[in-house]
């Protein structure tokens, strides 16, 4: 299993896997999209270890022991299977962030593409918090881990919006990986700590997190959330209408 930053590993899994897909016209094995098919030969180069299968799951890998699975979005979907595999194995969630983008649209009745640009955006690891949240019953079982990795990605959307420049709700059509930027890992409840910037106070508010982590309040208390099912931080009181939370000093 890949657990260092292997560029050219990474540029390798692109070429073989995307030449692949674009050989059976985008569809890949059980139907996957792109960023799911690569990462999973880059976590697995071996495609001996690939869609295994487990009781009446199938893991997306499974080597020495331990399941691995590329999930890109909708975690709430994998929690039968999560339920399942967890009263044995050790699961790895790996979750692709874009960190940065380039965006392609696509004209749906001329099939011509605009020149790629770059999107201002950069991704961080607070994107998975609303993933977390779904599966936030299981967070709290040492054997679930997570792979945060941040990948360079070129999208195509289709130019299928409802505004103007049909840009505003429009459809995205695929997203090719270019490049691994970096990853983060959490295998232990400790490394949850990632997610508390150092900046912010050993007590603090949602507000307090919200403005060191630089994201919406509401995404703050969701991540608080999840956090006490961790044990990284305490509820210890209130300050006005506001939780107060501690740094639990375990895991400091």
């Amino acid at each position: 299993m890949q657990s260092t930053i292997d560029q050219k590993l990474f540029s390798e899994a692109c070429y073989k896997m995307i030449g692949a897909l674009q050989g059976q016209n985008g569809i890949g094995t059980l139907r996957e999209k792109t960023i799911h098919s690569v990462l999973k030969y880059y976590y697995a180069p071996d495609c001996a270890y690939h869609e295994i299968k487990i009781g009446s799951y199938v893991a997306d890998i499974y080597i020495d022991g331990e399941i691995f699975e590329v999930q890109t979005r909708n975690f709430n979907t994998m929690r039968n299977k999560l339920n399942y595999f967890l009263q044995k194995y050790d699961v790895t969630i790996i979750y692709p962030v874009a960190h940065t983008k380039w965006l392609l649209w696509c004209n749906m009745e001329t099939g011509e593409l605009t020149p790629k640009r770059k999107s201002p955006k950069t991704g961080t690891l607070y994107q998975i918090i609303p993933e977390l949240y779904k599966i936030k019953m299981f967070i709290n079982n040492p054997k679930l881990h997570f792979i945060i990795s941040f990948i360079d990605v070129e999208e195509t959307r289709y130019l299928n919006g409802w505004s103007h420049d049909k840009k505003r709700g429009s459809t995205r059509m695929d997203g090719i990986p270019v490049g691994i930027y970096d990853e983060i890992r959490i295998d232990t409840f400790a490394d949850y700590m990632v997610f508390l910037p150092e900046a912010l106070p050993n007590q603090f508010t949602s507000k307090d997190l919200s403005k060191a982590a630089k994201i919406p309040q509401g995404k703050a208390a969701t991540l608080l959330n999840i956090l006490l099912e961790t044990q990284v931080i305490n509820r210890v009181g209130k300050s006005g209408k506001s939780y107060v939370y501690e740094k639990t000093t375990t895991f400091l």
